[in-house]
């Protein structure tokens, strides 16, 4: 299949209705504190609510990773971008972004980070400021979301979202800078999913498949998110930049292909944090400095798409 690249026509301004409410709202999940904001522009009117469901490491409510340089609150720049136009905005801490929750997580799976999501959705599903909760799941979260969507989701939109199992995902990803490595991983990888463990971790993976990780990659590496997609009876959007080095728009096209009435879009210079990169703006740089912007090619295709 040949990239599809779908330029975006709608031409959007960036404004401000009127001034911007910030709620802090504290949810646990049993014993685990998820709290986030929840961020809407000041009127009488309804209006729709979007939920964030962020990808993997560790990130905050607005992005950034503690005890990394990875501080560059894409997720509150993709909220305030929305809350210009009239679109409110929940943003929560993953569980594992937050030190109180640490000595909880041991036999933490991707079907905790559903739970949690559907916690949220669960708090605002009759709040009657909004017209209809809308999903985005960025990454990971992309999968999450698919996972936690239930009659009180609107729509879905899927960013960067993987369109093969995790374990296939990381062996290419290692493949292209080591072949011989990227073998060793595939092999990890076939006893973890037969065996349900690796009796011996080879020393140079012991990072990446630590005893405590494995149930957490055998669980994910199980759930097909091309199978998962298939199963949404609900409007989707499928969002790539093909300027991602992380997820190639290949998973997109995937997806698509699984779930043929979903909308797909491939967002130009876009990188994997929604992050714009021109000739300045490239590689690692528009990853750590939050002063450049998100793409507005990727904000006008989820407001056309939010609205329709």
């Amino acid at each position: 299949m040949k990239n599809l690249l779908i330029p975006i026509l709608l031409s959007y301004s960036i404004f401000s209705f009127s001034q911007v409410i910030e709620e802090e709202i504290k949810l646990t999940n049993a014993t685990i504190e998820i709290p986030g904001t929840l961020s809407y522009p000041e009127t009488k009117d309804k209006m729709p609510l979007v939920i964030f469901i962020h990808g993997s490491g560790n990130p905050d409510r607005n992005g950034n990773q503690k005890g990394t340089p990875m501080q560059n609150s894409y997720i509150k720049a993709l909220a305030d971008s929305l809350n210009n136009h009239k679109i409110a905005f929940y943003r929560y801490d993953k569980r594992s972004a937050r030190s109180e929750n640490l000595e909880l997580l041991k036999d933490v799976t991707v079907l905790d980070f559903v739970a949690d999501a559907k916690v949220t959705i669960a708090h605002f599903k009759n709040d009657q400021r909004f017209s209809g909760i809308h999903l985005i799941g960025h990454s990971q979260g992309s999968l999450i979301a698919m996972l936690a969507v239930n009659e009180d989701i609107t729509s879905l939109i899927s960013m960067a979202g993987v369109g093969q199992t995790i374990d296939k995902i990381m062996v290419q990803q290692i493949y292209a800078q080591n072949p011989e490595f990227a073998k060793l991983v595939e092999e990890h990888f076939q006893e973890l999913m037969t065996k349900g463990s690796i009796t011996t971790v080879d020393p140079s993976l012991v990072t990446m498949f630590p005893p405590q990780s494995q149930n957490f990659y055998k669980t994910w590496a199980s759930i097909d998110p091309q199978e998962e997609i298939k199963k949404l009876q609900i409007p989707i959007l499928i969002l790539n930049g093909d300027k991602d080095i992380q997820v190639a728009i290949t998973n997109a096209q995937n997806l698509k292909v699984a779930q043929p009435e979903a909308t797909l879009m491939i967002i130009p210079n876009m990188n994997h944090i929604m992050k714009e990169e021109d000739a300045e703006v490239q590689g690692y740089e528009g990853y750590l400095n939050p002063k450049y912007p998100i793409s507005p090619k990727m904000i006008a295709a989820v407001l056309q798409f939010i609205s329709q």
